[in-house]
């Protein structure tokens, strides 16, 4: 199987592979409310029309961490209601899956 190259994402405050601006996030040295996503997803479906073959992997990693982004971003934007203090910040979600996914994907290497 051919290695391809990750799609690089570039925005004002970012430039680089997706998986480093999810990292970024989850660390909190960028914030989500700074990140266009319709300009990521943008250059995500140029990236692919640039690909010969489509692989299939890719585009379902890229459609969950998007999908992800988009939760967050969502989240935070939205008017918030009164806090239970059992509730958790919608970002730790994305981080348990972020280190789900890493251990997937490492195992796949």
């Amino acid at each position: 199987m051919q290695t391809r190259e990750p799609c690089l994402v570039r925005v004002q405050l970012f430039e680089g592979p997706l998986d480093l601006l999810l990292h970024l996030i989850k660390k909190n040295e960028v914030d989500i409310y700074d990140i266009p996503i319709a300009v990521i997803t943008e250059q995500y479906i140029e990236y692919l029309e640039f690909m010969k073959d489509i692989d299939l992997q890719v585009v379902g990693e890229y459609l969950v961490i998007a999908a992800e982004l988009s939760l967050i971003k969502s989240r935070m934007l939205l008017p918030k209601p009164v806090i239970e203090e059992d509730e958790t910040d919608p970002r730790a979600e994305l981080v348990k899956r972020l280190i789900e996914y890493q251990k997937y994907k490492d195992a796949a290497s």
